[in-house]
């Protein structure tokens, strides 16, 4: 099955929604660490429902905010949210970007840049699309160190790259960035239920659960083009 295909599916089910609500918890903190300035232009990679560029421009007051998503349906959701004429999505491929070279101040993505079929031609990519001294704040879920998210291939039909951090440090600065940071981004909302309750539906022991959020969280890597 396609990207486009699994997350049109997901998208017409109102998966978007709850990705938006799981992904907030760490997703707005990696957004507030943003360099980004009133009327800079922003590019959200993987839109997915368009919660990031929404809460950038209610926050930051961006100039233009531009969501891209493989899925023609995930586009359509995240239009019919906002009514911010500013802000437009897009149905495209992560390796070949609808703009022109240095047009772009940021870009944001997160868990969605793992989809990519060609993750460094899309490193490549973002790098072309931005501005000297533009950001590419990139976060994931999926990723080696993090154990606990190595079954999820089995659970989707798209291919996923799973690198570690020291892979995507190295893939960022092979294509032209420079890493400003790498840091886990701990979730501190999700609900960790009492020992007693343990095993759970998707946890053994509640210490590998609070290891997965407290400690792990997301991965988020930063590059900056020189």
């Amino acid at each position: 099955m396609s990207v486009r295909e699994e997350f049109d599916d997901w998208a017409a089910d109102g998966r978007d929604k709850g990705m938006e609500a799981r992904h907030w918890h760490t997703a707005k903190h990696a957004l507030a660490a943003m360099p980004v300035e009133e009327g800079d232009t922003v590019l959200d990679l993987g839109t997915g429902s368009g919660y990031a560029l929404r809460a950038l421009a209610e926050t930051r007051g961006i100039g233009a905010g531009y969501g891209i998503d493989g899925s023609p349906e995930m586009a359509r959701n995240a239009t019919s949210y906002t009514e911010d004429p500013e802000i437009a999505f897009l149905i495209g491929d992560f390796g070949s970007l609808p703009f022109a070279g240095d047009r772009l101040d940021h870009v944001f993505s997160m868990e969605a840049f793992y989809y990519a079929s060609d993750p460094t031609e899309t490193l490549s990519e973002v790098h072309r699309v931005l501005r000297p001294g533009g950001t590419f704040h990139c976060a994931v879920n999926y990723y080696e160190e993090n154990v606990h998210s190595h079954g999820w291939q089995a659970d989707i039909s798209v291919e996923m790259t799973r690198w570690s951090a020291a892979e995507y440090r190295e893939a960022f600065r092979e294509t032209g960035f420079h890493v400003a940071t790498q840091e886990n981004v701990p979730d501190t909302e999700t609900e960790i239920p009492d020992q007693g309750e343990f095993p759970t539906e998707g946890f053994e022991r509640r210490e590998a659960m609070v290891e997965r959020y407290r400690t792990l969280g997301t991965l988020l890597t930063v590059g900056v083009v020189p």
